[in-house]
């Protein structure tokens, strides 16, 4: 149970958000973190800061009809929910996908403001997108899809309001179509509305890269405050997108043998070692199915149908493909073969469950919200650029990418240690990404 006067701001929540199974379970781990800072300093909770939080400032739905290559009018749902603008512009991703609920979308939203928070930079809290699926959809239907709901969403975004970026279904083709849309409607040059954009046009390098990079940097990081690290031990990694490849990328950089990448139908595994050159070549040029990565590899890789990918024994375990993904009998099984840090790639990969079974086993766990955080982070660092007319190369990019995770690392450790949680880094996470944003709410008064 929690404290009397948290009980009571939690209830109200759950009764005011029925049937969003996803937000419900985010708000709940902030929650549960919270009450050591309500001993401490209940005057949030007095002040109504936990409950402003939990309510979202605005949240945009519209209808969004286009017309596929058959001549036949479609029509989609559209979300944009802007969060939290205590700290700044709201930030956050589109996601286009069948999945798409407002849910699913305040639950990314708001999981997005302590993110955003714990980078240290000016960024509020934000989420969209769609179920729409571009999957299978041609150039053409992805175009005018994009250019009908850029055609309602382009009157609530701008560079000092919202800044929408990529996420699951939205890559640099849909940015594209998003941006020249939004420069359509509005005769503006603005780049700095959007992140993710094309090199060519104010994109920032390491922005692809930086998702996956920063959830390694983080798991190191964990590893080093445990006289650990990534040198010749085994990683497994979900998914096989830019959150999985890049994950990928940095452990083998770090000295890691990642040995598991997996999609919808399936996880491979290889035994020498992840070939990243073939795995880029089958994902992101010919976006094929992970079992032709065992075809094309042979030797010692192999493609299991189904199954878990958390079967596989590792030291490190990189989640990155979606919510979820890893349960309570995947965790049991990755404490039974010795895992020692897991560093959740995605967002809210691992169940509560599975969160309790990491934290009660003493592996090194490390949230999304401090371990994903390189994404935004190096959106914002593409936000500064734009701003100031400059690019960046990438050495310099991934160098303050690389600052920022650590920081974000040493913020948990500090936090957790101060609220007598050592090595707690969900509790260290939300701690510290709730107060700065709850004193900048304090400081505005209620509004």
């Amino acid at each position: 149970m929690l404290d009397a006067a948290l009980q009571s701001t939690y209830d109200e929540v759950m009764r005011r958000n029925p049937g969003e199974p996803e937000f419900r379970q985010a708000v709940h781990e902030v929650f549960e973190s919270l009450e050591v800072l309500q001993e401490r300093q209940p005057e949030y909770n007095d002040a109504g800061i936990i409950t402003r939080l939990c309510e979202p400032e605005r949240q945009i739905i519209f209808r969004v009809p286009w017309v596929d290559d058959q001549g036949t009018v479609q029509v989609n749902r559209g979300f944009r929910v802007e969060y939290n603008s205590a700290l700044g512009p709201y930030k956050g991703g589109l996601r286009f996908h069948p999945s798409v609920n407002l849910g699913i979308v305040k639950f990314l939203g708001f999981e997005q403001i302590f993110k955003n928070s714990l980078t240290g930079l000016p960024i509020g809290g934000g989420k969209g997108g769609s179920d729409f699926d571009p999957h299978g959809r041609s150039d053409g239907e992805v175009m005018r899809f994009c250019q009908s709901f850029m055609t309602e969403l382009h009157r609530h975004i701008g560079e000092y309001t919202d800044v929408p970026a990529g996420d699951i279904g939205v890559g640099a083709r849909e940015i594209g179509f998003l941006f020249g849309q939004f420069k359509r409607l509005t005769n503006r040059y603005e780049a700095g509305v959007l992140t993710g954009k094309g090199l060519d046009w104010g994109g920032s390098l390491v922005r692809k890269e930086a998702t996956g990079y920063g959830s390694a940097i983080f798991a190191d990081e964990m590893l080093k405050a445990r006289d650990s690290g990534f040198e010749g031990r085994r990683v497994g990694v979900s998914g096989s997108g830019n959150v999985a490849i890049y994950s990928i990328e940095k452990a083998q950089q770090l000295g890691g043998i990642p040995v598991t990448a997996s999609d919808s139908s399936g996880y491979v595994v290889d035994e020498d070692g992840i070939d990243l050159d073939l795995l880029k070549q089958i994902k992101e040029v010919e976006r094929g199915r992970i079992s032709v990565y065992a075809e094309r590899r042979g030797g010692n890789a192999r493609f299991v149908a189904g199954g878990s990918v958390w079967d596989v024994p590792v030291a490190i375990a990189l989640p990155s493909a979606t919510q979820n993904e890893l349960d309570e009998k995947a965790a049991k099984t990755l404490v039974a073969n010795g895992v020692e840090a897991v560093s959740e790639g995605a967002n809210m990969p691992c169940t509560p469950e599975a969160v309790a079974l990491f934290r009660e086993a003493g592996v090194a766990f490390g949230p999304g919200k401090a371990a994903n955080a390189g994404g935004v982070a190096t959106s914002a660092l593409e936000m500064q650029q734009n701003a100031s007319r400059d690019t960046w190369t990438f050495e310099y990019t991934e160098e303050r990418l690389t600052q920022i995770m650590r920081g974000i690392h040493a913020t948990c450790l500090e936090t957790a240690e101060e609220f007598d949680r050592p090595g707690d880094y969900v509790v260290g996470a939300n701690v510290a990404g709730f107060r700065k944003v709850a004193d900048a709410m304090m400081a505005f008064g209620v509004i």
